[in-house]
């Protein structure tokens, strides 16, 4: 599957469990149905990937920091429950892909009523 298809239906199964729950849950919830959703689609997706950090050629942190999701091992997925996206959360994301050099992220805020404007796409160029 494409890239841009494969953000696509993420997106799809996002709306889809956003729908059905509404807003103002914990990240972690959205998270567990998310892998659901994304396992009935027949989408391969892993949560909370384990992503070390190095320094010089020098592993510093073997888990610095957590893919809230990871899916088909291209598109990471950043969940937020947050009352408004603020940019050091577009510059985790960015963070994110470059140190797991992947070429594209969603980052998703479950907390808005309308998903849609809670999906910001962060490209990794």
């Amino acid at each position: 599957m494409e890239l841009n298809q494969l953000s696509s239906q993420v997106i799809k199964a996002a709306i889809t469990v956003h729908q059905i729950l509404g807003p103002g849950l914990l990240e972690s919830v959205y998270q567990s149905c998310m892998l659901i959703e994304l396992r009935d689609m027949g989408i391969e997706a892993q949560s909370e990937v384990p992503l070390p950090v190095f320094y010089r050629g020098q592993e510093v942190n073997t888990a610095g920091f957590r893919l809230d999701l990871l899916v088909e091992n291209r598109l990471v997925v950043e969940l937020k429950s947050v009352e408004k996206v603020q940019p050091v959360h577009k510059k985790q994301l960015l963070t994110y892909l470059r140190l797991a050099k992947k070429p594209l992220g969603l980052l998703i805020n479950f907390n808005e009523p309308m998903l849609k404007n809670g999906i910001t796409r962060v490209v990794n160029s």
